[in-house]
């Protein structure tokens, strides 16, 4: 079994984590783009131009599913990519995890990058899934590039700026950029310190990771022998997992797979 995951830059490591954690055996591919992050200041058309070249490059390797590990390319390039490689490659999108944190009944905060937050996509999923609660919209510029860079000072300052936008009295906070898995306990502390009560962090890795073994009909086995394989792409050439990415426990986790 071999899944690809496809993202500007580290945000893909948590859905890969997540992936080797249910099924150590699968081989996984990461293919990202550092020739041609940030992704979100991009257009849609360029955003869409970008995951396209990593998801070819990645579909070279024949994989048996790919997923967009990214929140900004699911809202403009997932159709794009479904028409150009589906039926033959299924494509699994990234979705923020609205309806869970709605179904405890808010209020509601959700961070993402500014191209996300307002977006058409994250509006329909508020209106279908939160109608009705109170939910608030916290664009969090900056962050996911000093997470991409592992920028301890950079990342303080985003988290704190954005945990400043956060309301008082919310109890869910949806990570809406994959980047911001691979910090989830400083805007854990940050965002219950604006909060002033106790709140829940829902990010998507592990239901991406579920549901793309579903979409293969595969069942989770982390009993497994890791025997998986890792292969590394940076915009398009094969390479080594960056040096940043050691700075994460999801990075780390994955470089041993690749010693095996």
């Amino acid at each position: 079994m071999k899944i690809a995951l496809i993202d500007s830059g580290l945000g893909l490591l948590a859905t890969a984590a997540a992936l080797h954690r249910l099924r150590p055996d699968a081989d996984l591919v990461l293919s990202s783009d550092p020739d041609g992050m940030p992704w979100g200041p991009r257009t849609p058309q360029g955003i869409t131009e970008r995951a396209l070249a990593c998801a070819r490059a990645a579909a070279a390797h024949r994989p048996d599913a790919l997923i967009v590990a990214c929140n900004t390319a699911t809202v403009h390039a997932l159709p794009a990519l479904r028409a150009e490689l589906e039926p033959a490659l299924p494509v699994i999108g990234t979705v923020p995890a609205i309806k869970p944190a709605a179904a405890g009944g808010g209020p509601v905060a959700i961070w993402a990058t500014p191209a996300t937050t307002g977006s058409p996509y994250q509006t329909r999923l508020i209106r279908d899934f939160a109608a009705g609660l109170s939910v608030t919209e916290v664009p969090c510029p900056g962050l996911a590039d000093a997470v991409q860079y592992a920028d301890d000072q950079a990342i303080d300052a985003a988290v704190g700026a954005a945990a400043g936008l956060t309301p008082a009295g919310v109890t869910s906070v949806v990570l809406g950029c994959t980047h911001y898995e691979l910090v989830e306990e400083r805007i854990q502390r940050a965002a219950q310190a604006a909060a002033g009560v106790p709140v829940t962090l829902l990010g998507s890795a592990e239901a991406v990771a579920a549901q793309a073994l579903r979409r293969i009909g595969a069942l989770p086995a982390p009993d497994a022998a890791p025997t998986g394989a890792l292969t590394v792409l940076l915009s398009g050439r094969e390479a080594a997992l960056p040096a940043e990415a050691l700075a994460y426990p999801e990075g780390a986790s994955l470089v041993r797979v690749s010693a095996v």
